[in-house]
């Protein structure tokens, strides 16, 4: 062979192992790089390395483990040849023919290998694990049964099983493989056929049989200090049997499988195989009567025929640690009398808490936002969110929503790979109406929107643009050699182009890494295109839930990220949290886990990308355990920048967790606990034609005993059989109060409407019923919006509002309110008339005035232009099909417009 071809192969050899490197570590690589853009690369580093300790480790146990005990079986074999050929066995003829001793130690060597491989995948995902164990923290209390600090529990405990079962699988598996070789080479020794014979065969067995019990014997000290976290009994955690039958029972077994490993190992010197048999046959019959028929016999006999007594002292602790596991301890209970003496003059105080009640239910109103300001097929919002926002010096509550470019709704004349991964790159802007505000054509009041942004209350946005958001799944270039589009103009079929200056994603600067990236997202393209530049990034895991679990999946995240606008930019906010199920004696709840808190709050750059983990909760345990395997990942709360801090709200997932289980949880006396005399349910309402629970909705009012209106978020409960109202459950939002939860129970003397009784009434009122019917019967549908609660003055109003939408339309519109309180029910085309319906025309000047529509300044009449264009539109395809009826109330809409274009619009 020549030098050049030498030279060749040897190019060749180098290129086929840097492509198989590339190729494999692609994924890797990409993360390394995501890593370090986000500014984490330590949290990649510890992950990527603790990960691979713990395989190494577990790889090189079952190795050793198993090569050792291949190896001490190699001492009981004889390897030597036989000559005479008439009387070979199969192991004569293997030795004869291929097994020499150091063939059979490679051979033992190999096996060993594939069994630690084989077995590795237990180490999976458990590094975490094995490094919360290394640095646990204490709850700083500790369970009533062991008196061991929590912290054992959620961060011991599990380790410790864990190594339990790498134990009894090696041993196991050690047993099963010399167990075979024994067998294929000395079969009448290891079988027992040549009487009077114990060999090394039946030491060496022996002694992975003892210790198996001896590792058995831990596994019952672990499963008698878990019956903490028992979910046999009444409730969840040791009652009674556990206590009396299973916790001696465990001890018990754990002597006995103790006494097993001892005969075993002594029947190595006596060889009596009958005490061996008969100690196995004890351990089974114990076990089969301890963990069996002794527990169920002592329940059915001893505790049902007297259980609350029985059970009593352990039901404490479940209560007692149930509210503790998920914060339910630190509620405050106050009486709220539910008066019925409000009057219009209370009303005209409260005046705040009125012009925020929220008419516009986030359901229809998605509807309206879609046909309004999506502006283009290829936008989308994909929920409404809530917040508040200081307007004008006063709190206002709104409904907002990102503009996100949603690519599944490109044309599919347009669905390539430039413009899909090019050139339509992100979403722009949102939409923003006040939560209480309406046109008199039943629409929302956008006080922001528009392309390009716009807004009329002076909300700053310098940067729009959405490129990390709710929609954004796919991988993006930025920086091409075409400018990316922007937003269409507003005049004719033309667009506003541009180029991408932010932080966010990764320099695609050299070939080799267009190389890594083409291999880790599967596309070709992205080596041949030639609209890559070195000036070109490339932006990936932009789905923001996708991003925070791509950096932190250790925390449990909230399904409902929101929009905020913070100095001029676009911030998402997305509640974290820590959970576990190995808290003691807690009730766990519907998903499984029994300890749960907010402790973190995530916040990511729309525009760049960044992601900022804030520690809100530094005395939760786990969290402070995350902090110490992850250092400086997570910042203190004073660390987050103001106007964002003043954002923050109490996530509705988390209150909704807290009300089930508040539901029989704030009955702290054991006996109405167990006799469920005062259970409760989460308030019902209609939606739609359907019954289902309330959701915990956000509004602004003056809590009993304070002095000024505030942000809260609050549910009402309902007793378990009735549907009068007994509760209401409220968490507070702002300020240094943020977290703070308050639970107003309402005087048991006297019955309090529930939400569904008064649904009820309004479908029983004849005025109001009559009128839902007869718009029914006229081609529009009747969408009932949220019913709200609202504690006013020591009294209670209820609020629904109604939504008319027509079959042919998508766009519904708010046309009445409806407002109960006390014996009164009235409904009105706004809730100002609804009120003065109910409190009599003494009522002062209206509580909510109609804000100026949401106009584009300096003139521009793009957006009444389009909605007139809409409707227009709409009335001659209505025209054509001979629905008159639609086309005339197309022409009233358009009509209506037209009246709000001239009042308002400067010439």
């Amino acid at each position: 062979m020549t030098i050049l071809n030498r030279i060749r192969i040897a190019l060749l050899s180098i290129f086929l192992a840097g492509f198989t490197i590339v190729f494999l570590g692609s994924h890797y690589i990409a993360d390394w790089y995501f890593f370090s853009e986000v500014g984490l690369r330590h949290v990649f580093i510890t992950r990527l390395l603790s990960d691979g300790g713990v395989r190494l480790a577990v790889i090189s146990f079952f190795f050793l483990f198993f090569f050792l005990n291949l190896l001490f079986s190699t001492r009981s074999l004889n390897f030597t040849p036989v000559s005479s050929r008439e009387s070979w066995t199969l192991k004569e003829y293997l030795v004869n023919r291929f097994i020499t001793r150091r063939r059979l130690i490679i051979f033992y060597l190999a096996v060993s290998l594939f069994g630690a491989f084989f077995f590795s995948p237990l180490a999976a995902g458990k590094w975490l694990l094995v490094q919360q164990y290394l640095k646990a923290g204490n709850f700083g209390l500790a369970d009533p049964l062991f008196h061991r600090d929590i912290g054992f529990y959620v961060f011991k405990l599990p380790f410790y099983r864990f190594i339990l079962s790498l134990l009894v699988t090696a041993l196991i598996g050690a047993a099963l493989v010399t167990g075979f070789f024994y067998l294929l080479f000395a079969p009448k020794e290891f079988l027992g056929l040549r009487q009077g014979v114990f060999s090394r065969h039946h030491a060496h067995f022996s002694i992975l049989i003892a210790l198996l019990f001896i590792v058995q014997a831990w596994g019952f000290r672990l499963k008698a200090l878990d019956l903490v976290r028992s979910p046999k009994g009444l409730f969840f955690g040791a009652g009674y049997t556990d206590i009396h039958v299973l916790l001696p029972g465990y001890n018990i077994l754990a002597a006995i499988s103790l006494a097993c490993a001892l005969l075993i190992l002594l029947n190595t010197l006596r060889r009596n195989f009958k005490l061996v048999v008969a100690g196995i046959m004890a351990f089974l019959l114990a076990y089969i009567l301890i963990v069996f028929i002794l527990p169920a016999t002592v329940q059915k006999f001893q505790v049902e025929p007297n259980e609350f007594v029985r059970e009593e002292p352990y039901l404490r602790f479940n209560i007692e640690y149930t509210r503790r596991a998920f914060g339910l301890d630190r509620i405050k209970t106050q009486e709220f009398p539910a008066r019925d003496s409000l009057t219009p003059a209370d009303l005209e105080q409260e005046r705040s808490a009125l012009e925020n009640i929220r008419l516009w239910d986030y359901r229809p109103l998605q509807q309206t936002y879609s046909q309004l300001q999506e502006i283009r097929s290829y936008y989308s919002f994909k929920d409404i969110d809530v917040d508040r926002y200081i307007l004008d010096n006063r709190l206002c509550q709104v409904m907002l929503a990102a503009r996100e470019l949603d690519q599944e709704k490109l044309p599919d004349r347009a669905k390539n790979w430039i413009n899909e991964r090019i050139r339509y790159t992100h979403g722009y802007g949102l939409a923003m109406n006040p939560a209480s505000a309406i046109t008199s054509g039943g629409q929302p009041q956008f006080i922001a929107g528009d392309l390009p942004f716009q807004s009329n209350v002076g909300l700053q946005l310098n940067e729009p643009r959405i490129y990390y958001g709710e929609l954004t799944g796919d991988y993006i270039i930025t920086g091409g050699r075409e400018a990316e589009f922007d937003y269409p103009s507003s005049s004719g079929d033309n667009f506003v182009e541009n180029r991408y200056d932010g932080s966010g994603g990764v320099p695609l600067k050299n070939y080799l890494r267009r190389v890594i990236f083409a291999f880790r997202f599967k596309d070709y393209r992205l080596i041949a295109s030639k609209e890559i530049t070195p000036e070109s990034k490339i932006l990936y895991y932009r789905q923001i839930q996708e991003r925070v679990r791509k950096i932190m999946p250790y925390l449990h995240y909230d399904n409902d990220p929101y929009l905020v606008i913070a100095g001029g930019r676009l911030y998402w906010i997305l509640d974290a949290y820590t959970l576990t199920n190995m808290y003691p004696y807690a009730e766990p709840a519907e998903e499984g886990f029994n300890y749960i808190r907010n402790s973190v709050k995530v916040v990511i750059d729309a525009y760049n990308g960044t992601v900022n983990y804030y520690l809100i909760d530094p005395d939760d345990p786990i969290s402070q355990t995350l902090a110490k395997i992850f250092p400086g990942l997570f910042k203190p709360i004073t660390a987050m920048d103001s106007e964002i801090k003043q954002h923050l709200r109490y996530p509705p997932e988390l209150m909704t967790i807290q009300a089930k289980m508040l539901a029989n949880y704030h009955m702290e006396n054991p006996m109405l606990f167990y006799n469920k005399e005062d259970a409760w349910n989460i308030a019902e309402e209609m939606v739609g034609n359907e019954r289902q629970a309330m959701e915990p909705y956000y509004t602004v009012l003056r809590l009993p005993g304070e002095v000024r209106e505030e942000y809260i978020l609050m549910l009402p409960f309902t007793p378990a059989r009735r549907v009068n109202m007994v509760a209401w459950l409220a968490a507070r939002n702002d300020g240094p109060n943020y977290g703070q939860l308050l639970l107003y129970t309402f005087p048991k003397n006297r019955s309090i409407y529930g939400p569904m009784q008064i649904e009820a009434r309004i479908d029983q009122d004849p005025v109001i019923s009559q009128q839902l019917t007869l718009w029914d019967q006229h081609g529009s549908q009747v969408i009932r919006g949220n019913l709200l609660v609202l504690p006013i003055r020591e009294s209670l109003l209820y609020v629904e509002p109604l939504f008319l939408q027509s079959q042919e339309s998508k766009l519904p519109e708010l046309r009445q309110v409806i407002v109960a309180y006390g014996e009164k029910i009235a409904m009105a085309n706004t809730l100002d008339n609804a009120l003065k319906a109910v409190f009599g025309e003494k009522l002062p000047a209206p509580p909510i005035q109609e804000t100026k529509p949401f106009l584009p300044p300096n003139g521009n009449l793009a957006t009444f232009i389009q909605e007139a264009n809409r409707l227009y539109n709409e009335a001659q395809e209505k025209l054509k099909q001979g629905d008159w009826n639609g086309y005339g109330e197309n022409m009233q809409k358009l009509g209506r417009l037209l009246q709000e274009m001239q009042q308002n619009i400067q010439p």
